[in-house]
């Protein structure tokens, strides 16, 4: 392996024979160049398809009322279903070893003015398990409290897009806005990655919010995320257990899907996951394919040097030569030329997944990338195939005898 005759012999070969070395090694670079771009793909992809369910909490549970299309229990169709507090206690308390976090929210559009500015903000009242299950990042102060929900504390937290338009200079934190006419502390600020419109939003205690509404204890929707212990199957059974005890409750049919509405992100990941496995094995059929090909090729191209050779291996025989010298020497110019052509591939592989970035968003391609575990393992297969396909031609050429490969043209 480290005799410098057998290098230079090696290396000499290569000079002497460009196009045979630059086809050899076209084969195994394109091979693993394609391979690395389609996986770069397929993981942008499943990043774009990640990205979209990770605007709200994954596992969450999402329950709202409109009216009802079909009579039931004696009661005429066309009902507006109304959920209360009571709605949200008992599913919040009946299973809760199937919750991570859950809260209720009273949803209104008011005026809300600070000095000379002023616009029209959705105003929402919930619990402080709203920050989870929004997946908010406070920027500046805090979130709401138990205590500020016990108290009906007049408190807001405010999105960074309403401190931008109605807070222009310095801090919010400790300002005053007037919220349709009450005056409300604002104790933190939100950034939220579902953008613009999300960071237009204020929250406030909806206690405080329902106190504000003659003490009305109406609900306009409940949010839940369950256990991510729960398997998809499991969280599916246990919305379908909610939807079915909402409707029982309020009287509405079990055949009305407009009623009560119970929708569950553990059937969208369910598909979901099922879509990325299909992309998966399509683009790893691909990619194995295209490896295929490059194994395929770069056999053939050997078979091709090493019968091209047949009267040198004679030659170098019949001056006393051994078979696994003649056999190591076209090992290794194989292996020098599979290892370089791929480095090539690789490297030209990630520079342009690299360079396309993320301007194939509008695609559904987001930050394509490839780990190097599956770069290295296409890597290492290729450099043993070519190991391989050097190896066979050149072990039947070194079986032959002297004479024999002399006579070959």
């Amino acid at each position: 392996m480290f005799d410098l005759d057998r290098w230079r012999e090696i290396f000499e070969s290569i000079r002497s024979n460009i196009l045979r070395t630059v086809l050899s090694g076209f084969t195994v670079a394109l091979g693993l160049y394609i391979f690395i771009v389609l996986f770069g793909i397929g993981t942008g992809l499943q990043n774009a398809f990640t990205q979209g369910f990770a605007r709200d909490a994954t596992n969450l549970i999402t329950i709202f009322t409109r009216k009802t299309t079909i009579a039931y229990g004696g009661l005429q169709s066309d009902r507006q279903i109304v959920l209360k507090n009571d709605d949200y206690e008992q599913i919040s308390t009946e299973d809760p070893e199937k919750l991570e976090s859950s809260t209720p929210r009273y949803s209104a559009n008011m005026t809300v003015k600070y000095g000379r500015e002023s616009g029209n903000y959705q105003i929402s009242g919930a619990n402080p398990d709203e920050k989870i299950i929004e997946n908010r990042n406070l920027t500046e102060g805090r979130y709401l409290s138990p205590l500020d929900m016990n108290r009906q504390q007049k408190v807001a937290v405010i999105g960074r897009m309403v401190q931008r338009d109605l807070i222009k200079n310095g801090s919010p934190i400790g300002k005053d806005l007037d919220i349709n006419g009450t005056m409300f502390k604002v104790v933190g600020v939100f950034s939220d990655d579902g953008g613009d419109f999300d960071e237009r939003m204020i929250t406030v205690p909806i206690t405080t919010l329902q106190q504000l509404k003659k003490g009305s204890d109406t609900v306009s929707t409940i949010f839940l995320t369950y256990n991510t212990d729960l398997t998809p199957e499991q969280a599916i059974k246990y919305g379908e257990k909610v939807e079915k005890e909402l409707k029982a409750k309020h009287k509405v049919s079990p055949d009305d899907e407009n009623g009560v509405v119970v929708r569950n992100n553990a059937k969208n990941m369910d598909r979901t996951f099922q879509f990325l496995f299909i992309i998966t094995l399509i683009v790893g059929f691909i990619g194995m394919g295209t490896l295929l090909a490059g194994i395929i090729g770069i056999s053939n191209i050997m078979v091709y040097i090493v019968k091209e050779r047949t009267q040198e291996i004679g030659v170098r025989k019949a001056i006393g030569a051994k078979p696994s010298s003649i056999v190591g020497l076209i090992m290794q110019e194989s292996i020098v030329i599979t290892v370089v052509s791929g480095l090539m591939g690789v490297g030209l592989g990630i520079l342009t997944l690299n360079l396309i970035g993320d301007s194939l968003e509008k695609y559904f391609i987001m930050d394509p990338s490839v780990g190097w575990g599956i770069v290295t393992a296409a890597f290492v297969s290729l450099v043993i195939s070519g190991l391989i396909a050097g190896f066979v031609p050149a072990y039947r050429a070194s079986r032959i005898k002297p004479i024999e490969a002399l006579r070959s043209e």
